[in-house]
């Protein structure tokens, strides 16, 4: 599982939220996929309990440098 391309940078409760991180993200050079139950994005839009959580990879060998853009980020909430 080491050789893995991507990795779990967070998890978030809010699609609007993970696009706004993926938009940070992307704009600061680190690519970004993400994933959500299917039913939480197209039935509930806003969070439901575990229904709107979004998971946000990172390619692995820039985790480290999306750490630190994240805690950005959250502080500038």
């Amino acid at each position: 599982m080491t050789d893995m391309k991507y990795e779990l940078l967070t998890e978030l409760h809010s699609r609007m939220e993970a696009d706004l991180l993926e938009s940070y993200l992307e704009a600061n050079g680190i690519d970004v996929e993400l994933i959500q139950e299917a039913i939480g994005h197209h039935i509930y839009p806003v969070a439901l309990d575990a229904l709107g959580r979004v998971q946000v990879f990172v390619p692995g060998k820039k985790l480290k440098a999306a750490n630190k853009l994240l805690k950005i980020f959250e502080s500038e909430k």
